[in-house]
């Protein structure tokens, strides 16, 4: 018996991280039909008070778009690089310098 719950605790672990790989790493699309899917079945599942304000945030992070490439500041790339002067610690060597061996 002990077996088994050890088995199944380790499964359960597994399949959690697994999910939550797929859910992080996932492209958005996945993870936006994955909240609507887990707030439908909360929605289905008995009234219990705690799961209908889960399937509502749920609802809420399935609706909102992420901004940005990142989903950060929305400012990927139209900024200009910053002009900032080369270090003078680095050396440049011509290619036709360097010697083969």
């Amino acid at each position: 018996m002990h077996s088994f719950l050890d088995d199944f605790l380790v499964g359960l672990v597994l399949l959690a991280s697994v999910l939550y790989a797929v859910f992080s790493l996932g492209p958005r699309t996945l993870r936006r039909r994955l909240l609507a899917a887990a707030s439908a079945l909360l929605r289905r599942l008995p009234k219990i008070s705690g799961l209908r304000a889960v399937a509502q945030r749920l609802d809420t992070a399935a609706s909102t778009k992420a901004s940005g490439a990142c989903g950060g500041c929305d400012n990927c790339g139209s900024e200009q690089a910053p002009t900032v002067p080369a270090s003078r610690s680095e050396f440049r060597i011509p290619l036709s310098r360097i010697g083969r061996r």
